[in-house]
């Protein structure tokens, strides 16, 4: 019996993930994407090397190429990579799970908005890089403050689009489920969760890329491991390739993360299928 659930389960889990990869490669790579993608490319490789552009500034692609196998192996890209995504989840774990409910009973109750609010729109105004030095002051150099900065950068986007997901609920919703006998309980899980359901997506959406914002200023204070840490010293010793190579990694970094979160809602969201 449990050998039939684990085949199950392994039979499920790779559905879901070639349902994942089917839908992310078909809608990011179009024929008429790979065309201008492919041209780019091209221009890329080819131009430094005629020398329209000076490979000081663009090395070709090839150059690129061959400095990521070079930090794959004599600078341990996938262990700074994995450090680097280490704290960025710790820090969205974090704040969307303070930020989600916060906005929910914001947006579901006047009093508890009356309490709370100002605070939040006191704080948000104030850009995430700004908190640097009083987070170096705090938590010191090191993980405690990235996962801090990150924090930050990720917690007012969701929180604030939560919160207005929910104060937009249609009351032709709430009333209808009042008269069936819905709880207010009932009513946050059933009716007004899932209403702002879109917009909490797109705020994560939004708390990804301002986490990898937050990650690359974090890291590149003081940090001696990150994706962050080797893009700050590629900077300062002005070894374009390698910053190139960073800047790639994190561009698919936060492709996939936010092209995980597309998928969620379209399998979480199933009345918005076709629209």
């Amino acid at each position: 019996m449990s050998y039939d659930y684990e085949t199950r389960g392994i039979r499920r889990v790779s559905k879901e993930l070639g349902g994942f990869l089917v839908n992310s490669l078909t809608n990011f790579f179009t024929p008429g994407f790979l065309v201008i993608l492919l041209g780019l490319l091209l221009l890329w490789e080819f131009l430094p090397k005629w020398g329209v552009i000076p490979e000081s500034l663009l090395p070709p692609l090839s150059v690129v190429a061959q400095r990521f196998w070079y930090m794959l192996w004599y600078k341990q890209l996938l262990l700074n990579i994995a450090w680097s995504m280490g704290r960025f989840f710790a820090a969205f774990g974090i704040a969307v799970g303070l930020a989600v409910p916060i906005g929910l009973l914001m947006g579901w109750n006047l009093k508890i908005r009356s309490w709370i609010l100002p605070l939040w729109q006191l704080l948000s105004p104030i850009p995430p890089p700004a908190w640097v030095p009083m987070t170096i002051i705090l938590f010191g150099i090191g993980s405690k403050m990235h996962i801090f900065l990150m924090f930050i950068g990720i917690f007012y986007p969701v929180l604030f689009n939560t919160y207005q997901g929910i104060k937009d609920t249609d009351p032709r919703y709430l009333a209808s489920a009042r008269v069936f006998g819905a709880s207010e309980f009932t009513l946050l899980r059933k009716v007004y969760f899932w209403h702002a359901f879109g917009a909490i997506i797109m705020s994560l959406k939004t708390g990804v890329s301002m986490g990898l914002v937050m990650l690359l200023i974090g890291e590149s204070y003081g940090g001696r491991r990150g994706i962050g840490y080797l893009l700050a010293q590629a900077k300062d010793y002005f070894i374009i390739p390698e910053m190139m190579v960073c800047m790639a990694i994190l561009g698919f970094i936060g492709w996939f993360l936010i092209e995980v979160l597309k998928y969620v809602e379209i399998k979480l969201s199933v009345w918005k299928i076709g629209r």
